[in-house]
């Protein structure tokens, strides 16, 4: 199993489980694709992307689960970052957690598998 992250709005995901269907953030939708992270990469997309940010949840995907319409590209840096050329089903979630802020303002993550 390959783990990977979607740091999402939790008002979002919360419509994505009550529609059984993910179809992405206004990034995503924009892009064409689900932007995720993998567990190296969850802490900066988080500072580069939802700085300070609050009332975010870290959405854990089993990537294995996701077949051919997941797909490692290159991003920033030139590292590989997984996106999903589909609607996410939330049955392919392995769980929810909340990204609170610290007192200084930085995502606190709960422990991440790769």
């Amino acid at each position: 199993m390959s783990t990977i992250y979607k740091i999402c709005p939790r008002e979002l995901w919360q419509a994505a489980e009550r529609a059984g269907r993910f179809d992405g953030a206004p990034i995503d939708l924009t892009d064409g694709y689900i932007h995720f992270s993998t567990a190296a990469q969850a802490k900066e997309t988080a500072e580069k992307h939802f700085a300070g940010q609050d009332d975010l949840l870290l959405v854990a995907v089993d990537g294995s689960r996701l077949g051919a319409a997941l797909k490692y590209e290159v991003s920033r840096g030139g590292a590989l970052f997984p996106h999903l050329y589909a609607p996410l089903d939330p049955a392919d979630v392995l769980w929810v957690k909340p990204l609170p802020l610290d007192p200084s303002g930085r995502h606190v993550f709960p422990p991440l598998a790769s």
